[in-house]
């Protein structure tokens, strides 16, 4: 098998990558730098620049599977031009794809897409799974609402689309868990706001498990890329201080402070879904990691 993977050295992407690579699954990878191109017998890359509309149509010889996992960082501070670039981003490179595929000669049937979980509306007492219409007006609600109708295209053309609604991925040198452990190592970690809002994680190695099992099951439609069990935020706070042997004694810090800090973006730490992961699992797949004390041991 060989798959196309975009956006193969984020955090989810150069995991997969290494998965892919142990299990036999050749990868062609796209990539914005030259510079990063490597011509390796089961690892391929291939320029882009979903931007200009540049691809390199060599990427798709061979292939029977796209995994798209690109898209800008929304860990940067949202001002008005890097709202664009993150919409922009997840538009355009879904958008190259689907012509790259309409007018060329391939053996592609999937198209696998990232998504977000952000797509659901803040709450705090309401489960949400696939089933659910409900859609959040936050920036990011709205940006995960074009960012599937983008991966729904691709069923025009006749190929099945599969989309990754992804909950908080916790890895230990990359992403949200480095970010949450800082403070508490240094001793003046707190909870955020009231602290109620719900966290709905996954562990790396399962976000890579899922999307593989998605991907050799031939699946169809969304899932959440979600753990079993999502922790509220004072809980996720106290099980990581409780793995540093770290005392959690600051205040909760308060919903203004955080939003005069990081403006509209402190949607990323108070906004709450509760998201589950019970689909994932009706189709088999059996996560390593169920709950956050043994993901946390793990990673810490």
């Amino acid at each position: 098998m060989k798959i196309l993977i975009a956006g193969a050295t984020g955090l989810i992407g150069s995991a997969l990558v290494k998965e892919c690579i142990s299990q036999g699954i050749s990868v062609n990878y796209l990539t914005t730098r030259t510079k990063k191109i490597k011509l390796d017998d089961t690892y391929k890359g291939y320029y882009w620049n979903p931007a200009s509309g540049e691809i390199d149509l060599g990427a798709l010889e061979g292939v029977s599977a796209i995994i798209n996992l690109a898209g800008a960082s929304v860990s940067k501070r949202w001002t008005t031009s890097y709202k664009q670039v993150i919409l922009d981003s997840r538009l355009s490179s879904a958008n190259l794809l689907y012509e790259s595929i309409q007018n060329a000669d391939h053996q592609i049937t999937t198209y696998i897409s990232a998504s977000g979980i952000s797509v659901y509306p803040s709450s705090n007492d309401q489960l949400y799974d696939e089933s659910n219409l409900e859609r959040s007006n936050s920036f990011l609600g709205k940006v995960t609402v074009q960012w599937e109708a983008a991966a729904d295209q691709f069923a025009n053309l006749g190929l099945s689309v599969v989309k990754v609604r992804t909950g908080i991925v916790l890895a230990s040198n990359d992403g949200a868990l480095p970010k949450l452990v800082k403070p508490i190592a240094m001793g003046v970690g707190s909870a955020l706001g009231n602290g109620k809002q719900w966290q709905s994680w996954i562990h790396i190695e399962d976000m890579v498990g899922l999307y593989l099992h998605l991907l050799k099951n031939n699946a169809n439609g969304v899932y959440n890329g979600v753990a079993p069990n999502p922790v509220t935020n004072q809980k996720m706070t106290y099980l990581i201080a409780r793995q540093l042997k770290k005392t959690v004694w600051l205040p909760k810090v308060p919903v203004f402070v955080l939003k005069l800090l990081l403006g509209e973006m402190s949607d990323l730490v108070f906004e709450s879904q509760l998201v589950s992961a019970k689909k994932s699992q009706d189709v088999g797949y059996r996560f390593r990691y169920v709950n956050l004390e043994k993901a946390l041991e793990n990673l810490l």
